[in-house]
């Protein structure tokens, strides 16, 4: 059984600064890409960002420049690192990961999702 675990969610004023983690566990042999994907009230989950097993990365451009996604393979850990944020970023974030699991085969797990709330 695989699980993705997220953490780092919270209240933060605009301007500020959070860190989400996400971490697997389980019987994992690998794990490829890793994506932040976020919903907010009354609107449709959105990709953030992605990053591949290599490290390339990918941002939407409503994130560009103020958002850095990055992993730690063996910790099977990925981080959304998420500065000068905006009430625009409230929204609950969810971890997405493409997992090869002991028994080498792939499948997509998400996590529960962390509340971010950008307000003053």
């Amino acid at each position: 059984q695989v699980q993705l675990v997220e953490s780092g969610g919270g209240l933060v004023q605009p301007g500020g600064s959070l860190r989400l983690s996400c971490a697997a566990s389980g019987s994992i042999f690998s794990f490829n890409d890793m994506d932040w994907y976020r919903q907010a009230p009354g609107k449709q989950r959105e990709l953030v960002a992605s990053i591949t097993r290599g490290g390339s990365t990918n941002y939407a451009d409503s994130v560009k420049g103020r958002f850095t996604i990055s992993r730690n393979n063996a910790k099977k850990t990925v981080y959304l690192q998420m500065n000068s944020l905006k009430p625009e970023d409230t929204a609950v974030y969810y971890c997405r990961g493409v997992v090869v699991t002991s028994t080498l085969n792939e499948y997509v797990y998400w996590g529960q999702g962390t509340q971010v709330t950008v307000s003053s």
